[in-house]
């Protein structure tokens, strides 16, 4: 997959394109993926369209949190992490003050049709855009014609009576059910990052752990302890992990993740690893004593390793239809 970043100089031939957010890229996206799939097969060059940050960073003073980082975003499409195909292209477009002020049809001509070339354009249908998002599905489709596209648009999948969306994810993550979350997603939440030095408490313990300190605009679910599996070299490893500021060992500036592996010992500083979160459960709290909190990881350790020999974990397949 080939990732264009942060530049305007981009030209394409014979495209399909689909653009959105992509926030999460969750089961409604994938959707739009499997669409241009099917279309790469027509002889198509595939395009993933999003902006390089989050429109609504441009016009607010606090950092949009999004439920996957551009970076967990790539990483997720190159290594098909999530159950969809990866577009030939990613294009990572900048949003400026410049393309905000540009017309739903400036959009078209200029970037679609101009810059991408697009012959297919595949949207969800409350796709929105240009201008005061005044741009949407039925100005796409009054515009195919002239600018020479075909337009597919796709209905929003639901799940347990409502709509999968992002911000309905963000919701769930806000509240720390990771099961639904997972449902909606269609594939864990998850927090990717290099393993960085914490404070050695876990070793002292005798409970060595691996520490994730997340970007600044990654949303993370409340303070706690969860259910995780960590992927380290393509394998997979049960445990526990704790959001959180770490109260007991006297506490972090920075919100983090720390995760002790079961059966686990290795020296992975540096490298990189995904921690799938998928129960909540309990919040993150100060102990008396570092013996306390080893008792505490301990009993969390057993609710964990009964957790996954109860569920087994293969409800990922769970599935939410239109």
């Amino acid at each position: 997959m080939k990732f264009i970043n942060g530049t305007t100089d981009i030209r394409l031939t014979r495209t399909a394109v689909t653009l959105g957010k992509f926030d999460g890229l969750h089961r409604g996206h994938q959707v739009l993926l499997n669409e241009l799939a099917g279309r790469k097969k027509e002889g198509y060059t595939t395009v993933m369209f999003t902006f390089q940050c989050h429109p609504m960073n441009l016009f607010s003073d606090k950092e949009v949190e999004l439920i996957n980082t551009e970076t967990e975003n790539r990483y997720y499409l190159e290594e098909g992490r999530i159950p969809a195909p990866k577009p030939d292209i990613l294009i990572a477009y900048p949003f400026t003050r410049e393309t905000a002020d540009m017309s739903p049809e400036a959009f078209v001509s200029d970037i679609l049709s101009g810059r991408l070339d697009a012959k297919i354009i595949v949207v969800g249908s409350d796709y929105r855009f240009g201008k005061d998002r005044r741009g949407n599905i039925s100005l796409l489709g009054h515009l195919s014609a002239r600018y020479g596209y075909e337009l597919v648009v796709k209905d929003k999948l639901n799940c347990m009576g409502s709509e999968i969306s992002s911000t309905r994810i963000r919701s769930e993550i806000i509240k720390g059910d990771m099961e639904l979350a997972r449902r909606l997603l269609g594939y864990p939440y998850t927090i990717f990052g290099t393993v960085e030095h914490g404070r050695n408490m876990g070793h002292k313990m005798l409970l060595p752990t691996i520490n994730l300190y997340p970007q600044s605009s990654k949303l993370l679910p409340p303070n706690g302890v969860y259910h995780s599996i960590t992927r380290v070299d393509g394998r997979e490893y049960f445990g526990v992990t704790n959001i959180g500021l770490k109260p007991t060992v006297g506490g972090e500036s920075r919100k983090g993740a720390e995760t002790y592996l079961f059966d686990f010992d290795r020296d992975i500083y540096g490298r990189q690893v995904e921690v799938e979160l998928y129960h909540f459960e309990r919040p993150e709290r100060r102990f008396s004593s570092i013996d306390e909190l080893r008792s505490q990881i301990l009993k969390d350790a057993d609710s964990a390793r009964e957790y996954f020999r109860r569920h087994v974990l293969w409800s990922r397949g769970d599935e939410c239809r239109p």
